[in-house]
């Protein structure tokens, strides 16, 4: 089952496109004059430590380094360096330098002097009225908290990590908070197609000899549990790639109403009457005549698809997951700021429940008082913990957000950064950091310790006496590459309306290719694209400008298609690829957009999969699904000019080779491409994450996908 987003929500895409116009990456406004600053040095054993003094509330600005005390495991370390960071102004927002690229903003998010925030828009746990009367206290608090050298990004639970952008100016946030009511707890209609698939297996309706349906409230909690479990690994997702972001801290403004942590309920998965457990789903197409393994019956809902995922909702153990979200967010030096829009709530449920499914008196009961009570203690605990488990500030429970929101300001308006040589181990294990000041009645928020790099890694890292190995140099590269391509797989791997992928690729007279794959979601193979569609798709370079592009045919029966896309003016850059499909049906439409990069030549980008299995009638088709089952064979291919020999493997997530046999080989294409092909068998596979590799002549490429159940 897939918990993340099973659509993008035309708010979500808004943002997207908001921040996109924003950034651009336009080079514009004017350059800071740059002002000397000490030099943090970079070494395997030297650590960094952002540190926020308090007394009362305020912070405490005349601190020396004689005044702090650093411990690590217990043991009191010696500051080597120390500077006291005052926040400059906000400023106009067209003085403030716009990174130009993506990777100039991640670039620049590794200062130590720059503060880095995200603010988390929980789309499905924060009610339309609230998200509107968050509005003005929420910019005016943006307009005082982020100043010229501090960098802001936008998530929502929609988001993959891949898709944040860090931006200067605040003004396009700004834009889109004026303009829009995101807010979608109380809707009372389902975009989210896996949502109304709920609805329609499980649609509350009595059915003769019963006083009550079987199935009520069936739907309306897992819709409720996949919410909650889609915000969760939203969360765990987004403070994992912080941690990869910098050092020093991050805070994460998040907006929501809080989260009940729905724990394993075996009253989800009672019998239910005009229902049997999921078994193989087997039929005969009737618009190929070929075996299936999809629903035969365009329109209606597959009823083993909604069984299983009843089952594996019913599981859910999201409080040991929110453990696991804190226990994440100190080792990436993560503070969460949460806010309740609504202020000093009285009851957590509207009169009409949120997700209610069915018609009738009794198809939706209001929930009694304890138990209303209960959930909304349950919500503001869960934000509470948030808070103080990553020190940050919970606003809770107060009906004066704009105090409540001054207080995040000036909390983080100051702050300290120490650095010291670590005389701990190098082995790869998390070390405590403890941080005093000698000063009374101050009180003191810092990271809470970090990774430490191993031996072999460390060796890796630059050092004007002590180069690396090539042998070590080698083994943190390839660390490196697997955990880049486990790190986009959950771009990939998310339940959309159609998906996006692609690969790009120069050809033996230098001409760059990029090969997308369009494919229709699970939710979206309705009658509405039986007929198959068309998919538009554009090439867009960093100014805006479109430099290529391409259409595609999805084929009646079929769900996917490929693109090629191609000009000999493309040169090595970064792109963002845009696709717009349109069913035969009208009412079907839905597009997607990626970043892709196209390497100097002859170097390769990504890869492409196939999938070939019973839901496919055992014909081998291109996917940007990158969720796979035992059941199906995968093919992955690698654009390349040259024709050396290809060796493959699979790799777990480790990037340990595994005794699975992988077949590589070269394949020319009928359009002249030629690929690097390795194919694999999943059968042998338990579900997880897997890489496959490909390699010929001096290149490498890494290739991850998912197996689940």
């Amino acid at each position: 089952m897939q918990h993340r987003a099973g659509r993008i929500s035309a708010r979500t895409v808004c943002i997207l496109a908001f921040l996109q116009a924003s950034i651009g990456f336009s080079s514009a406004g004017a350059q800071e004059q740059a002002t000397p600053q000490p030099t943090f040095r970079t070494d395997a054993s030297y650590v960094r430590v952002d540190v926020y003094p308090t007394r009362n509330g305020q912070p405490v600005t005349d601190l020396r380094k004689e005044d702090f005390e650093v411990l690590e495991d217990r043991v009191s370390q010696t500051i080597d360096q120390f500077e006291q960071i005052v926040i400059r102004s906000a400023g106009p927002q067209d003085a403030r330098r716009e990174p130009n690229t993506v990777a100039e903003s991640r670039q620049a998010a590794q200062d130590p002097r720059a503060r880095v925030f995200v603010l988390f828009l929980d789309i499905n746990h924060v009610e339309m009225a609230a998200s509107r009367a968050i509005r003005r206290p929420l910019i005016e608090a943006l307009d005082r908290l982020i100043g010229q050298d501090d960098l802001i990004a936008v998530m929502t639970p929609e988001m993959s990590p891949q898709d944040v952008t860090f931006a200067r100016r605040t003004t396009t946030i700004e834009g889109f908070l004026t303009r829009y009511w995101w807010g979608e707890r109380d809707r009372t209609n389902f975009k989210d197609p896996v949502d109304d698939q709920y609805a329609r297996c499980y649609p509350g309706i009595t059915r003769p000899g019963e006083s009550t349906a079987s199935d009520q409230g069936i739907a309306q909690e897992m819709i409720l549990r996949r919410r909650e479990k889609q915000t969760l690994d939203a969360l765990e997702d987004l403070v994992r790639f912080l941690g990869g972001v910098r050092e020093e801290r991050k805070a994460v403004i998040t907006i929501t109403d809080g989260w009940r942590l729905y724990g394993p309920n075996a009253a989800l998965v009672r019998p239910i009457s005009g229902v049997v457990p999921p078994g193989p789903t087997v039929g005969i197409d009737p618009r190929t005549g070929t075996l299936t393994g999809r629903r035969t019956e365009p329109g209606n809902p597959n009823q083993n698809d909604c069984e299983r995922d009843r089952f594996a909702l019913s599981q859910l153990d999201d409080a040991q997951q929110f453990r696991t979200i804190l226990d994440e967010a100190n080792r990436a030096n993560a503070s969460f700021y949460p806010i309740d829009p609504r202020g000093l709530a009285v009851f957590d449920e509207n009169i009409v429940p949120a997700a209610g499914v069915g018609t009738g008196v009794n198809a939706n009961p209001m929930v009694g008082l304890v138990e209303d009570r209960a959930r909304l203690t349950a919500r503001n605990t869960s934000l509470r913990t948030l808070a103080e488990a990553t020190d940050g500030v919970a606003v809770v429970d107060t009906n004066n957000l704009a105090q409540g929101l001054r207080r995040i300001v000036d909390d983080l308006s100051s702050y300290y950064l120490l650095g010291y040589y670590s005389g701990g181990k190098l082995d790869g294990k998390f070390h405590s950091i403890t941080v005093r000041v000698k000063r009374p009645g101050v009180q003191v928020r810092a990271r809470r310790g970090y990774l430490a790099n191993t031996a072999a890694a460390a060796s890796a890292l630059t050092r004007v006496a002590a180069p690396p190995s090539p042998a070590a140099a080698t083994a943190a590269a390839e660390a490196h590459a697997v955990e880049t391509a486990l790190g986009s797989l959950s771009t990939f791997v998310r339940e959309l309306p159609v998906r996006l992928h692609a690969a790009a690729g120069w050809s033996s007279s230098g001409v760059a290719t990029v090969w997308a794959v369009a494919e229709v979601g699970r939710g979206a193979q309705s009658d509405e694209w039986t007929g198959g569609g068309q998919v538009d798709t554009m090439l867009v370079d960093g100014s805006g400008r479109t430099v290529a592009t391409g259409r595609g045919q999805i084929a009646p029966g079929s769900s996917s298609t490929r693109i090629a896309l191609t000009s000999n003016g493309l040169a090595p850059g970064d792109y963002r690829l845009q696709i717009r499909s349109k069913g035969a049906r009208a009412s079907a439409a839905a597009s997607d957009t990626m970043q892709i990069r196209i390497s100097a030549a002859p170097q390769p980008t990504g890869a492409i999969f196939f999938r070939r299995g019973s839901a496919t009638a055992n014909r081998e088709v291109p996917t940007a699904d990158l969720r796979f089952r035992r059941s199906d064979r995968l093919r992955v291919e690698v654009p390349t000019p040259a024709a050396d020999p290809v060796t493959a493997q699979l790799l777990d997530r480790a990037g340990n080779a595994m005794p699975i046999p992988v077949t590589g080989t070269i394949r020319n294409d009928a359009d002249g491409s030629r690929w690097q092909s390795a194919e694999v068998a999943l059968a042998p596979l338990a579900p997880g994450d897997y890489l496959v590799e490909l390699a010929a002549g001096t290149g490498r490429t890494l290739a991850a996908f998912r197996v689940i159940p």
